[in-house]
């Protein structure tokens, strides 16, 4: 195991000067939520180039089905909102962060309005606002009923393209970040991309932004896209940034359950809308759980979901919609995956089990984006601001990555300033960067069979459920696994996915396995109780066999829903 937290430095070996050399004020890498607002703030400085690792509409924000959660009601405030995001998070928020998000959130949705963004209203005009699993208010907005992603990344990509200072390179794989030494405090300059057309690029930039998004490929069962393997997690660890509390997976609780059929997300919005869950026998079993049923917060449903499998036996449990009011107009993408497997919801239960959903932890991050490598921000959910704490309360992640990427956006340009102590000088001086890898001698693993046995092993020993044993055993297998793959060089994105996943599967098994405790959505069942003794995030750094601690700042805001 500290053969992988030592990871070699860079995937590939290069001689900078033999490259082509591309120049900009500040590198964005992902066009997520994070990504397209960081882009958007840093353009106001300077120049910009934004990374697609594949398609523009390739990222968990297009497909997020759930919405933005903001204090726009008269009888809503932040502070019921903060206090909300507090109690979800199982004491391990950082109360600053959470309050940065809550109080920003009102004018966030006032701008995507301003930009024209069409959130749904109801019959008097008014934005209509939703109920969502954690909240003591309606405050979720949806647009156009279940499709809310798919409408924010339109009203932000249209703003991308009305800014000439912004370049985008789709099809653009960021392989790792540039930085002229290999020890602590080295700056980030920018990245090494492969471009599906041009091949190996330097790109130097005096910021850059990491904003690529999740890490559900690594679990077997999981709601996000293909294109969601941990790159921004992997690339930011070999570069020598601070990676924190890594063992908060979050699973939704209700993913489609077909046998064959990739798990599409059943959004929380129709719980929310009257939909109840029931076992094979029509139990609604979430009654005797938590005073709020079917709308506990996400780790509570989920694993009550599992107790109940395995007391049935059965694949998956049910989710009852049959009195969801008009639930092909409200939820029109739904009803056609839905329709897909010939399911009526009016009339037929839905299979549904829970899926690995949206990556608590990431890059250890500040409010404002910084991460511990001078040049490198990061925002969305690579990133680890403190904001979700041990869980994150449904729909926060949208409005998580217009408010930080903003800011992460907006910091960009202190690295513009000869008077910051890491300002860089520009290329051509640092273009002689050279990578040297040796070949390696062991025999070389079939990557596809090491990506389907390492998403099974991540989802059978790193579930909602873990053991300290089964934690081990995962971690014997990174071991064996990332011997013979590891060591490798690559030159297609099937390689690299594949060691950026092995490399942070490590990182997330070895946190759990130290986190001897259940909190949020990391339940060790051989640790029941929520511990103090790891009241602390886990922060763990290239080459340290392991992690530092940073303590948890005692929350200050009491629960009462008074307005501040």
């Amino acid at each position: 195991m500290e053969a992988i937290l030592s990871a070699r430095r860079y995937l590939i070996p290069f001689r900078g000067t033999l490259l082509p050399q591309i120049f900009t004020d500040t590198l964005v890498i992902g066009s997520g939520v994070a990504g397209l607002r960081a882009a958007l703030a840093a353009s106001e400085h300077g120049d910009v180039i934004m990374l697609c690792k594949r398609g523009r509409e390739e990222s968990n924000t297009h497909w997020a089905q759930g919405g933005i959660a903001a204090a726009v009601h008269s009888d809503d405030s932040p502070h019921s909102h903060a206090i909300d995001t507090l109690e979800a998070g199982a004491e391990f928020c950082d109360e600053g962060a959470v309050r940065t998000l809550t109080e920003d959130g009102p004018d966030a949705v006032r701008e995507l309005q301003d930009w024209g963004m069409r959130f749904d209203a109801d019959a008097d005009g008014q934005l209509a606002l939703g109920l969502e699993g954690g909240h003591s208010s309606q405050r979720i907005l949806h647009a156009n009923g279940d499709a809310t992603g798919k409408e924010l990344v339109r009203t932000l990509w249209e703003r991308i393209r009305a800014t000439p200072s912004i370049r985008v390179f789709e099809s653009c794989f960021a392989l790792d970040l540039l930085t002229p030494a290999d020890h602590p405090g080295s700056p980030c300059m920018g990245a090494i991309t492969h471009h599906r057309r041009y091949g190996l690029q330097m790109i130097w930039a005096r910021a850059t932004v990491l904003a690529t998004g999740g890490a559900g490929m690594l679990w077997r069962e999981t709601t996000n896209p293909p294109v969601a393997t941990a790159d921004g997690l992997a690339m930011a660890f070999r570069a020598g940034a601070t990676l924190a509390d890594l063992a908060f997976m979050q699973f939704h609780p209700t993913a489609l359950y077909v046998a064959g059929a990739s798990r599409a997300l059943i959004s929380e919005a129709v719980r929310g809308e009257g939909a109840t869950l029931v076992d094979r026998n029509g139990f609604r079993f979430m009654e005797g759980v938590h005073d709020r049923a079917e709308l506990a917060p996400r780790d509570i449903v989920s694993r009550a979901i599992i107790a109940r499998l395995a007391e049935t036996g059965e694949p998956y449990v049910s989710l009852d919609a049959r009195t969801v009011p008009s639930f092909r107009q409200r939820f029109p993408g739904i009803w056609k995956v839905l329709s897909q497997f010939e399911i009526d919801p009016t009339t037929d239960l839905i299979p549904v089990r829970p899926a690995a959903h949206y990556m608590i932890g990431g890059v250890r991050t500040d409010a404002d984006g910084r991460t511990s490598v001078p040049g490198l921000y990061c925002a969305g959910e690579t990133a680890c601001s403190g904001v979700n704490g041990a869980n994150r309360l449904a729909s926060n992640s949208l409005l998580e990555g217009l408010v930080f990427g903003r800011r992460a956006g907006n910091m960009c340009a202190e690295m513009r300033s000869t008077a910051n102590a890491w300002h860089i000088a520009p290329p051509p001086a640092p273009a002689s960067l050279v990578s040297n890898i040796p070949d390696s001698d062991r025999g070389l693993l079939d990557l596809e069979d090491v990506r389907s046995s390492l998403r099974s092993a991540m989802w059978r020993n790193a579930g909602i459920s873990r053991t300290g044993a089964r934690l081990a055993d995962a971690t014997e297998m990174f071991d064996f696994w990332s011997r013979y793959t590891l060591d490798k060089v690559f030159d297609d994105p099937l390689g690299w996915e594949t060691q950026n996943m092995l490399l942070a599967g490590a990182l997330i098994t070895r946190s759990a396995l130290w986190r001897e405790e259940s909190r949020g959505c990391h339940t060790r069942s051989d640790h029941l109780t929520r511990d103090a003794s790891f009241a602390a995030h886990d922060l763990w750094t290239r080459g340290d066999e392991a992690p530092t601690l940073e303590p948890i700042q005692s929350p200050s805001m009491h629960p009462e829903r008074a307005a501040d």
